[in-house]
């Protein structure tokens, strides 16, 4: 059996709505990665996301936008059952158990960064220019990262 190589990726949240503090404060430090409304960001998680991939936890909309830390896929694609929940903030009518629009991945704290790698520092580094976060009008939550990205951002933040 042929394993393919792992996908690194980029998953945004506000650090007031769900930080990196708090995926460490959970129970074994994991958590369901819910309410992506997305296609484009669903597909991620859905067709190419697997176990084992690391992920920079960015905290965006925030006044110090920045790569907080590592995570990985500890449960591949689910239904996303928020969308069920007319309660919830990601309620969507147009999904349900039957025909779930909506997915979700588990992810598990890896580690926290002695300090944020801020999307300006990033910005400024040519060898980073092709990065798709630093796209001007790329607002996904959830990006690809090429291995060389990743390893150049644990640089900066070692």
């Amino acid at each position: 059996m042929q394993h393919r190589p792992l996908q690194h990726w980029l998953m945004k949240s506000e650090p007031g709505v769900f930080g990196i503090e708090h995926l460490q404060n959970m129970p074994e430090q994991r958590d369901h990665w819910d309410g992506i409304r997305n296609y484009q960001a669903r597909n991620f998680m859905r067709d190419q996301m697997s176990l084992g991939d690391p992920i920079f936890f960015y905290h965006s909309n925030c006044p110090q936008p920045g790569v907080t830390g590592t995570m990985e896929v500890v449960r591949t694609a689910y239904p996303d059952f928020t969308a069920w929940d007319p309660t919830s903030h990601y309620f969507d009518p147009k999904s349900s158990p039957q025909n779930p629009r909506w997915v979700m991945v588990d992810v598990q704290f890896r580690s926290r960064f002695k300090r944020v790698v801020r999307l300006q520092e990033m910005k400024a580094c040519p060898e980073l220019a092709d990065m798709r976060l630093l796209q001007r009008g790329n607002r996904l939550s959830i990006l690809p990262v090429t291995p060389k990205q990743w390893v150049f951002i644990l640089n900066l933040a070692a």
